[in-house]
């Protein structure tokens, strides 16, 4: 069965933090959707409903026929389907940020069907542009893409050179992260409160988790081209998303006071003693998706 499921948890004493647990695993990268010739797909139909229930979980679904959404913004949504990072999403409304909404679609039979005889990947890609349609008709979307040159994150090594573990070739990783199966899963990462564990996963990859973590684009400058096995651990620490927070007028808070258990090391201490890599802060020119125009969708 086709699947992809994203788990992200938020309390309110830890404002952008997330928890994304990936059991199919696609490298994460800041891109715009590809354009297509001929229609755009579109779901057979779907139901949207605002979720009122207060639970802050987020979940992401596409077994095989449907795609199925509980407690997402549109923020989120519109990030999703777009692939680009949440802090990538400029404009709209206050809402689009805070009221939640679950999601039932139906996949078109041909679409389903053609998921058994093509990579992931392809039938992903009909599935996003199925979410575009369907924040266009229900959403009335309209977006666009601006180039700003905003503040970035490199990733290097460290002086003392890399202590990340390169991965060996058809590891089973019988004590790693297994699936619903309890089957060990390669090439994946988990993420947990200040836990990052990575089975064979590249620092491209690495990237792609630290930008969604901190709020701001992490770049890939290590010079490190293979999979890699390691465990991050930090104290996490709220701040360190809300103060990288992605807009080009953040500001870091002026409430500099240590949380009451902060006793361990902060993700940038950690990022340099347990993986031989450190962040530099430059400016460089990032995408962003501008929302032009948004409306809440009508219920079923």
């Amino acid at each position: 069965m086709i699947s992809e499921r994203f788990v992200i948890i938020a309390g309110a004493a830890l404002a952008g933090f997330l928890m994304l647990c990936l059991l199919s695993v696609l490298p994460v990268h800041a891109q715009s959707t590809q354009t297509t010739s001929g229609p755009v797909p579109s779901f057979e139909v779907a139901t949207v409903k605002p979720n009122r229930s207060g639970d802050q979980r987020l979940l992401i679904e596409m077994p095989l026929g449907r795609f199925i959404t509980t407690g997402t913004t549109t923020k989120f949504l519109i990030a999703y389907a777009y692939k680009v990072k949440a802090f990538q999403v400029s404009g709209g409304p206050s809402w689009t940020d805070s009221e939640r909404y679950d999601i039932d679609a139906k996949v078109p039979d041909s679409v389903a069907e053609r998921a058994f005889k093509v990579p992931f990947d392809q039938t992903k890609q009909q599935y996003l542009l199925m979410v575009q349609a369907l924040l266009v008709d229900r959403f009335k979307l309209k977006v666009s893409y601006q180039t700003k040159e905003l503040p970035v994150l490199a990733l290097v090594v460290a002086k003392s050179g890399p202590k990340v573990r390169e991965a060996k070739p058809g590891d089973a990783y019988p004590s790693g992260i297994k699936d619903s199966d309890g089957r060990a899963i390669g090439r994946t990462w988990r993420m947990a409160r200040g836990q990052l564990i990575a089975q064979g996963i590249s620092m491209e990859s690495l990237g792609g988790v630290l930008s969604q973590y901190l709020g701001r684009t992490v770049l890939n400058q290590t010079g490190l081209k293979g999979d890699y096995d390691f465990t991050l651990q930090w104290t996490p620490d709220y701040r360190e998303s809300e103060m990288l927070k992605g807009s080009e007028d953040a500001r870091p808070e002026t409430d500099n006071a240590p949380l009451p258990d902060s006793t361990g090391p902060s993700i940038f201490t950690a990022i340099q003693e347990q993986l031989g890599l450190k962040f530099e802060s430059q400016k460089a020119p990032v995408q962003v998706l501008v929302i032009d125009h948004v409306e809440r969708p009508s219920e079923n």
